[in-house]
């Protein structure tokens, strides 16, 4: 019994103690988010949807903005020696100064100060487009010898499209710069100011520089890029006639090779051209008539030296391309 006694009494003492220890923690509940978290998500989330998302804001109205200091980011970031000056026209707008113009007048400045001494990116953007325009002709000519002229005017409208333009301008940072009216800046003015900053290029480096430029930027766009999705030939079959008839080779015959699923409702045909025995290209086709306009197309592209293993451009640097013939030269001797 007196053992009993002592147990009963330390589990007493032992809860005394546990409850004195308890006393002195203080227990705090801990939580991800705050309690007003949820309903000022929820208004800010009611407010979204009928508003809408805020409009956008130019770069130059945001804080920490250099107009400077970006110029001189953007020629470095490039390696390009542009004149601070020309850039900085390149990336002014005329509706920007008109924008500008109406803004100061609307706040009652006197009109006599309210001109802007600013000049705007219109001579420098004829130019760039001129000089882009004959370049990229004139290397086509070159890579592509056997290319007739509506095609190396469909390439070069493709490379010059706004489309194009549009994409490499906004993947080089130039939308960032470019002074124009609204925000975000329209598809045209961003390609005339990246025509401007090429003019500008053009008039600091020279044409051998730009030459280089639009090569890296604009005629890497051709990568992967088929040639009739550029240069759309209605009647393929009676083009690749001309062509043959013009390097005195017999007139193709198209024959069908094979055929699949002919009396289902997803029929493939294989038709080949045939010109003095030898086959000239093969393409498929829905249709006997799909089939042979693809086989055409296929035929033109090797006369053309444009086809999926054709040899790649050379984008290599000038310094190698010069010493590229001498070590041929050598490794032939």
């Amino acid at each position: 019994m007196a053992s009993g006694y002592i147990l009963n009494r330390g589990a007493l003492t032992l809860g005394i103690h546990c409850q004195r220890a308890c006393r002195n923690i203080s227990l705090s509940q801990v939580r991800e988010k705050k309690r007003w978290m949820k309903a000022y998500t929820f208004l800010m989330a009611k407010k979204l949807k009928l508003e809408g998302p805020p409009a956008p804001t130019p770069r130059s109205q945001q804080p920490h903005w250099d107009f400077h200091a970006e110029i001189q980011a953007f020629s470095s970031r490039l390696h390009e020696n542009f004149s601070s000056e020309l850039l900085k026209v390149a990336f002014i707008n005329p509706c920007y100064l008109q924008a500008e113009q109406e803004r100061r007048q609307a706040l009652g400045v006197d009109p006599g100060t309210t001109a802007l001494a600013l000049k705007d990116n219109i001579e420098l953007s004829k130019k760039g487009a001129s000089f882009t325009k004959s370049f990229l002709t004139d290397w086509c000519r070159a890579s592509l010898p056997s290319l007739p002229s509506e095609g190396v005017q469909s390439v070069v409208l493709h490379l010059t499209s706004t489309a194009v333009v549009v994409y490499v301008a906004r993947n080089l940072g130039v939308e960032d710069l470019a002074m124009s009216a609204e925000c975000p800046v329209p598809d045209e003015v961003l390609h005339s100011t990246f025509m401007a900053v090429i003019g500008a290029l053009q008039e600091s480096s020279g044409e051998e520089r730009t030459g280089l430029f639009l090569r890296d930027f604009l005629v890497t766009q051709l990568i992967g890029k088929d040639l009739f999705d550029m240069w759309t030939v209605v009647n393929p079959m009676g083009l690749l006639v001309e062509e043959l008839t013009k390097r005195n080779v017999p007139l193709p015959e198209p024959r069908l090779i094979r055929s699949a699923g002919a009396s289902t409702v997803l029929p493939l045909y294989f038709v080949g051209l045939y010109s003095d025995k030898k086959l000239l290209a093969q393409g498929p086709g829905e249709t006997l008539v799909a089939a042979e306009e693809e086989a055409a197309r296929v035929a033109l592209r090797k006369l053309y030296g444009y086809t999926e293993n054709h040899r790649p451009f050379d984008f290599s640097p000038l310094q190698q391309q010069q010493q590229q013939p001498l070590i041929q030269s050598v490794s032939s001797n």
